[in-house]
């Protein structure tokens, strides 16, 4: 069969994706995966077949014209107090439903339209149809903001499928908000997810369907016990971790002498902002006693702005988390998808710093499920991250639980495991309507 993977210009969406893609590949099936200008090159690194389509979107600049560089845009009058920047209407995803208001999803979902959706996907739709009705894809994998792959897949008859690089924090707020318009009186049931994508679609003939909002059925990397879950069909599969090249460089070939310890912020703050939301000078220096060894990765311009760089640090531009995470007593991190559940699958404890998007829903997961701690990163000093640091070497229920999430994580289908799951449900749902 043919398979189509879809997704905006950001490397974080895609890497997540190239492990099925692969598996998809090697079963024989034909793939490629479509995205715009930009993310070319790190699609054809991944050895990936890549189609660009429409142009490059423009969410980063308006972030950084429109937000504050923590993308805190969180108004404390309007919404609730939360742990970290959980964004509406996303912020509601763990809270019970007499909880939820239809204002707040309401206010939340007339905002993210227009600052997120629109922005990345308007791009790029007109021309993913266009591929789609030129290439003829049996099945789509979009990933689950890329609204654009579920309308080329509607256009064409195909079968299509989110795939989570998350939490699915997307599926749950748009049940809640299906819900509570049902409740709402006629004429008064607002949906402006729905509105853009009905405008959408009808450029290509087709209508709205709540498929094109949620999927199909939906890929997810999340083990059990830190799965978020709406009523919809999701189809487990085991991460694989990829974030792009990977060298072992000869230091990481010898057994640490000391407990090693990785810290790691991420690339997004360093990329797309002013620098990270933590003080790493603070953190390196209150850790610089221990008896430890401290791999911090921080790409260049980052590690120019520390004044010192303790005797127990080594500071590394970059290195792929699945070279070094075996070999790590403890990861600190900024909680990101990637890097998080990286972590868990190594089973090592993790001290989470958590800051936007899905990472504070994921850090508190992982604390309940005992795997690891998490601080918020507005309290994330080098007194508070070395006092949990402590906790994670000292007291083995950390490693204890880390590895029985581990264990879970190795018990999910791997992508190869999967393909004939997917085979089926192409058959199922393709040239089929809701």
């Amino acid at each position: 069969m043919r398979v189509l993977f879809a997704t905006y210009s950001e490397k974080t969406h895609l890497q997540p994706m190239a492990p099925l893609a692969w598996a998809l590949r090697t079963a024989g099936h034909e793939v490629l995966v479509a995205s715009q200008p930009e993310l070319v090159d790190t699609i054809t690194r991944a050895g990936l077949t890549a189609v660009p389509v429409g142009r490059d979107h423009n969410l980063w600049r308006a972030a950084r014209r429109f937000l504050t560089p923590r993308m805190a845009s969180v108004d404390p009058a309007t919404y609730r107090k939360v742990r970290g920047v959980k964004q509406p209407p996303f912020d509601i995803a763990g809270e019970p439903p007499e909880n939820i208001s239809w204002s707040h999803l309401k206010a939340g979902y007339d905002d993210i339209v227009p600052s997120w959706y629109k922005m990345v996907n308007d791009p790029m739709i007109d021309d993913l149809v266009g591929l789609a009705r030129a290439w003829m894809p049996d099945l789509v994998v979009w990933e689950a903001s890329t609204y654009a792959g579920a309308v080329a897949a509607k256009a064409v008859g195909a079968a299509h499928a989110r795939l989570l690089c998350n939490l699915d924090m997307f599926g749950v707020a748009r049940g809640h908000y299906v819900r509570l318009k049902a409740a709402r009186p006629p004429g008064r049931r607002e949906d402006a997810l729905q509105e853009w994508l009905t405008d959408r679609a009808a450029r290509h003939g087709i209508g709205f369907s709540e498929d094109l909002a949620v999927g199909r059925f939906t890929v997810d990397q999340q083990p059990d016990s830190l799965r978020m879950e709406a009523d919809l069909h999701y189809v487990p599969m085991r991460y694989v971790p990829y974030n792009g090249p990977a060298v072992v460089p000869p230091w990481l070939r010898d057994e640490p002498r000391r407990p090693r310890v990785c810290l790691t912020l991420g690339s997004t703050s360093a990329e797309r902002f002013d620098g990270y939301a933590v003080s790493v000078q603070d953190l390196l220096d209150a850790l610089s006693d221990l008896d430890i060894e401290v791999v911090a990765t921080l790409p260049e311009r980052e590690a120019g702005k520390l004044a010192r760089v303790p005797g127990n640090t080594r500071i590394v531009s970059f290195i792929a988390l699945h070279t070094l995470a075996p070999t790590c007593s403890a990861i600190i991190h900024h909680g990101a998808f990637g890097t998080a559940t990286t972590t868990a699958l190594y089973g090592v404890p993790q001290l989470s710093l958590p800051e936007r998007h899905d990472a504070p829903f994921h850090a508190e997961k992982l604390t309940r499920q005992g795997a690891g701690i998490a601080i918020d990163y507005r309290e994330a000093t080098g007194e508070t991250v070395r006092e949990a640091l402590l906790r994670l070497l000292r007291e083995p229920v950390f490693r204890e639980r880390a590895q029985t999430l581990r264990e879970e994580m190795l018990a999910l289908p791997t992508p190869n495991d999967l393909v004939p799951e997917l085979e089926r449900l192409t058959e199922k749902y393709r040239g089929s309507d809701v």
